[in-house]
């Protein structure tokens, strides 16, 4: 079976949905009903994807038969939130398949997000991840992400800032 990878676009919307939908559900027992609830809104809101498609750099990744396994965004600088600054690029929602882990494309996807960052001068990539994704914190810190600070928790776990100087 092969690996693709493209950029994603707003006629993905759908499939977007379905995978976050399918991947996430193995947080659900990490997390309390209340805060699962809210995740789970989260991830069935179309203004979840639809944000984050008009702001930012999608890839996905696809099977031989076009199925979407996998997704990241990337957001450009000059867009800060609560815990991005305004100088900083960074990946949001990387998520892959249950069915497909271990076959490198969460590891692939987020290296593809630092070279489009870096292709477009970006100084700082950045990204935030929980307490309950050690296979993500291994993968950013593979990579060379480095934990810049604890945040305030999300869905009542911890939370970590993690950042990569893109400056060579």
């Amino acid at each position: 079976m092969n690996i693709y990878y493209r950029k994603g676009t707003k006629t993905d919307l759908p499939d977007l949905k379905k995978l976050a939908v399918k991947s996430w559900q193995q947080f659900q027992k990490d997390l309390t009903t209340e805060n699962w609830k809210n995740l789970s809104n989260t991830l069935i809101d179309n203004n979840t994807y639809t944000e984050l498609l008009d702001t930012s750099y999608c890839i996905v990744s696809t099977t031989d038969q076009n199925e979407i396994v996998g997704m990241a965004f990337l957001v450009p600088k000059g867009n800060p939130t609560a815990i991005y600054d305004k100088e900083w690029c960074y990946i949001r929602f990387v998520t892959v398949d249950p069915d497909f882990e271990g076959h490198g494309i969460g590891k692939k996807l987020t290296a593809l997000c630092i070279e489009i960052a870096q292709e477009n001068n970006e100084k700082v990539i950045a990204l935030h991840t929980s307490e309950i994704m050690d296979k993500a914190r291994r993968i950013y810190e593979s990579l060379g992400f480095k934990i810049l600070k604890e945040i305030d928790q999300r869905l009542g776990k911890k939370y970590w800032l993690y950042t990569l100087d893109l400056i060579k």
